[in-house]
């Protein structure tokens, strides 16, 4: 399906329109996603965005290009709200389970990566935690120093928004409202309410601290993208992406610390999602709504048939979700699997010029789909036209695997469980004690001890199979 030369469009927050992509660098993507905060469990609600963002670079490769994909870990700074208030929500989830702010952010790491893999979402090229980029964070905020926009307080090093005129622009922020309803004030020193904190010192009851210029503490949660998105992509790359509920501060924020340390925008298209709700609530701790991949898996249910479900919204509209429509997306996928399977016996044909003409027209009208903003449903429609229509059954079968390299439905895994040995067998018990306790980093040990006698193992609605590798 490569076509790097045909026009892609997206939705730029940044442009409030769609517009059309031109990457920096011909036939090279970069891409920066806002990733986990790793104070609790990743519910199917924050799936559903790293979700949109697999299938958008998986849509880029399949063309052509060459893509890198950066995403955050945050396992310092970020507050139990947005802004500078509130507890760390790292301390705030280690006080909650009594373990260190470390056990804490590798513990939640291990769920994350176990989502994604039960989600078979690629891993981002580069995973990077927050804590182990202070040298990055503290360079970059002496850069925004040196060039003018900071000021002290007696909470820390501020980014002065009077700096940057643009600052309301990319969230359209009505600041005198702001001002006339101002949030609760923890630091009065503050020229505006809404200026940030690049660097906290004089909490010296927070665990997670280092040394820097401006004394002993820890750096505010925005900085982190800013520093991390330049280091692995360079001062300008392509795409940002992330919530809508980052908008009005996190990335109004990172626009400014961007403008303030090099005077110019560093991603050019930023792409935001609408929220995965269920049963037409916002996925939260205290309405006692959150659901977990692993939560599926453990009553027996196919984490693919989440993910085909997902794949009936485009990112920008977001999506409900229900028993009765994972019912039906559940339905649909043991069709589309039922009918693949059917296809993959069928016996090789040659096409005439009329199907191989249908056999083209399917293939551009699925990657046309995609190039516009993404529209994932539309592709997904095109698969289901293209297995109705009449081109031979074993070009239906190669397309729809063509078509299931941005998908990730697994669809060509027809792989059949195998007899093995005791030793592996009993692997795979230990690995399925370990997830029921929940314990993904022994979970994943225990995988790769059977990858290397040969074996793959499948999470499946009906159980763990094994299978030849």
């Amino acid at each position: 399906m490569k076509n790097k030369d045909m026009d892609i469009y997206f939705t730029n927050t940044l442009t409030h329109k769609k517009e059309k992509f031109v990457p920096i660098k011909e036939g090279e993507v970069g891409i920066y996603s806002c990733g986990p905060t790793v104070y609790g469990d990743q519910h199917i609600g924050n799936m559903y965005a790293f979700l949109q963002w697999d299938i958008l670079t998986r849509f880029l490769r399949s063309v052509g290009y060459k893509v890198k994909w950066v995403m955050n870990i945050t396992d310092v700074g970020h507050m139990t709200s947005d802004e500078d208030t509130g507890d760390d929500k790292m301390e705030k989830g280690a006080k909650r389970e009594n373990l260190t702010v470390w056990d804490i952010a590798d513990k939640y790491i291990a769920q994350f990566k176990d989502s994604l893999k039960l989600l078979n979402i690629n891993t981002p090229d580069v995973l990077c935690r927050a804590t182990k980029h202070i040298p990055e964070q503290i360079d970059l905020i002496k850069k925004i120093e040196s060039n003018g926009f900071t000021y002290m307080t007696k909470t820390g090093l501020v980014f002065d928004t009077g700096k940057f005129s643009g600052y309301a622009d990319f969230a359209r922020l009505n600041l005198e409202k702001q001002i006339a309803g101002s949030r609760v004030e923890v630091d009065p020193e503050k020229k505006k309410p809404w200026d940030f904190l690049l660097w906290v010192t004089n909490q010296p009851e927070h665990v997670m601290k280092w040394e820097s210029p401006w004394g002993v503490g820890f750096p505010g949660w925005h900085i982190e993208c800013t520093a991390m998105s330049v280091k692995y992509l360079r001062e300008r790359f392509d795409i940002h992406t992330g919530g809508k509920e980052h908008i009005p501060i996190h990335h109004t924020n990172e626009i400014a610390q961007a403008f303030g340390a090099f005077g110019h925008q560093t991603a050019n298209y930023w792409l935001h999602n609408e929220w995965f709700t269920i049963d037409n609530n916002k996925i939260s701790k205290s309405l006692g709504n959150t659901i977990t991949v692993q939560d599926l898996v453990e009553k027996g249910l196919d984490p693919m048939v989440l993910k085909y479900l997902m794949f009936n919204s485009q990112y920008r509209q977001g999506m409900n979700f229900s028993d009765e429509s994972f019912k039906q997306a559940e339905n649909a996928l043991r069709n589309l699997r039922s009918i693949m399977s059917g296809l993959k016996s069928s016996v090789r044909t040659s096409l005439s010029s009329e199907k191989n003409t249908k056999v083209n027209e399917y293939q551009n009208k699925f990657i046309n789909a995609l190039a516009d903003d993404l529209n994932i449903p539309k592709a997904l429609a095109t698969m289901w036209e293209m297995l109705k229509s009449n081109i031979p059954s074993e070009d239906k079968y190669d397309m729809a695997l063509s078509f299931d390299e941005v998908f990730g439905l697994g669809l060509k895994d027809a792989a059949v469980e195998i007899e093995i040995s005791d030793e592996v067998k009993k692997l795979v018990m230990e690995r399925d004690k370990a997830r029921k306790n929940k314990d993904f980093s022994k979970s994943d040990e225990l995988r790769k001890k059977i990858e290397e006698l040969g074996y793959l193992v499948k999470d499946t609605s009906e159980g763990t199979k094994v299978v030849s590798s």
